[in-house]
């Protein structure tokens, strides 16, 4: 008699579920959490700057005029607003004046924010309260400012010209925003005026964290003043410097309140800068394709210099 062997199938071994690990929970959790704090802020930004940026880079690239506001068209023209802004000599003359607007505000604000900077790190009777008193110029509106220095560097009745003449020093009164070769002079000694508090405040918060015990060393090793300033201070100082700059470059290249307060461009567009010849050719001429054209050469002027020169100083601090 035959016998047929059965065969058994194999028994499956199921495996024990892994638990959760309390730590992926905590991590999606914060991560949820990150992110309902970032969505507003992220929102508003591609809202309230995103969207502007975008459309106005769209718009250098239209025909967009007063009348669109009314019909709705704006004709594609394509790099025409640039080849008419580009081949115009008032644009020239913006960009050099933009160049030594900016170098010589920059170059003023920063020089004497450092030296108040160095004043303020040592304690003495009153500090807090002169450094209180310095942020009084950034305090208080571009146009109000505008105002008050108008006045003061008047022709005939301003404080300025009234003082030097009283002393003898001239004979007449100096044309501080009247002259061609003085207008721009005088603005950037006004931008210089409310952009150094900005510099001395952030330049004494990287001062203060530069630890004592280095410059203590430095005493000990026979280092001056100046070589503890130049070995230690500034290349402690490095990384301020740079949000110093570069945030001073952006604003100063888009100043257009003090311009239009002091001179509104003149005399003979002696004080014309891109930022100024972008509000002209929008809401006086309502040219406003022609406007968000030199507008966006200055936009990409700022994120030039931000990208060149953060560059070089990374490659600085890695040498």
């Amino acid at each position: 008699m035959s016998t047929t062997a059965t065969a058994t199938a194999p028994s499956r071994t199921v495996a024990p579920a892994r638990p959760r690990r309390p730590g992926a929970a905590r991590h999606r959790h914060r991560r949820l959490v990150t992110a309902l704090f970032l969505g507003p802020a992220v929102v508003y930004l591609l809202l309230f700057y995103g969207y502007p940026v975008v459309q106005n880079v769209v718009m250098g690239f239209q025909q967009y005029t007063i009348s669109t506001f009314f019909t709705g068209e704006a004709p594609w023209v394509g790099l025409d607003n640039y080849r008419e802004v580009l081949g115009s000599p008032l644009f020239r003359t913006a960009l050099l004046n933009t160049a030594l607007f900016t170098v010589g505000s920059i170059a003023g604000q920063f020089v004497l924010g450092l030296g108040l900077a160095l004043f303020f790190r040592r304690r003495f009777p009153m500090s807090g309260v002169l450094r209180s008193l310095i942020l009084l110029p950034w305090l208080i509106p571009l146009i109000v400012a505008s105002a008050v220095w108008k006045w003061l560097l008047d022709t005939d009745a301003g404080a300025l010209n009234r003082f030097l003449v009283g002393s003898g020093l001239v004979d007449t009164g100096v044309p501080w925003l009247t002259s061609t070769s003085l207008a721009l002079v005088a603005v950037i000694g006004v931008n210089v005026w409310i952009g150094i508090p900005f510099n001395t405040v952030i330049l004494h918060g990287g001062l203060q964290n530069i630890p004592e015990e280095l410059y203590e060393a430095g005493a000990l090793d026979g280092a001056t003043r100046w070589r503890a300033f130049r070995h230690i201070t500034w290349p402690m100082l490095r990384p301020v410097v740079s949000v110093v700059l570069v945030l001073g470059v952006v604003y100063t290249l888009k100043v257009l309140d003090i311009i239009l307060g002091l001179t509104g461009g003149g005399p003979a567009n002696a004080t014309q800068t891109l930022a100024t010849q972008s509000y002209q050719l929008s809401f006086t001429t309502f040219d406003f394709g022609q406007g968000a054209a030199v507008s966006n050469v200055l936009i990409v002027v700022s994120l030039v210099f931000a990208a060149v020169y953060l560059r070089l100083n990374r490659r600085a601090v890695d040498e």
